[in-house]
């Protein structure tokens, strides 16, 4: 049975190749709209003192 360590289990291959693909077009939308509608920069706000 030395023949078994071999074997490939197709449907878990093609699983991780559609998952594979289905990220990289994810990441591409993402930075595609990343491009079109920047996210404005977050600015932090000066701290004023507490009245006592």
């Amino acid at each position: 049975m030395s023949t078994d360590d071999k074997l490939i289990d197709f449907s878990a291959e093609r699983g991780k190749r559609i998952h594979d693909i289905n990220d990289k077009r994810l990441d591409e939308m993402r930075q595609a709209f990343e491009r079109a509608l920047p996210l404005p920069k977050v600015k932090k706000k000066a701290k004023k003192p507490k009245k006592r």
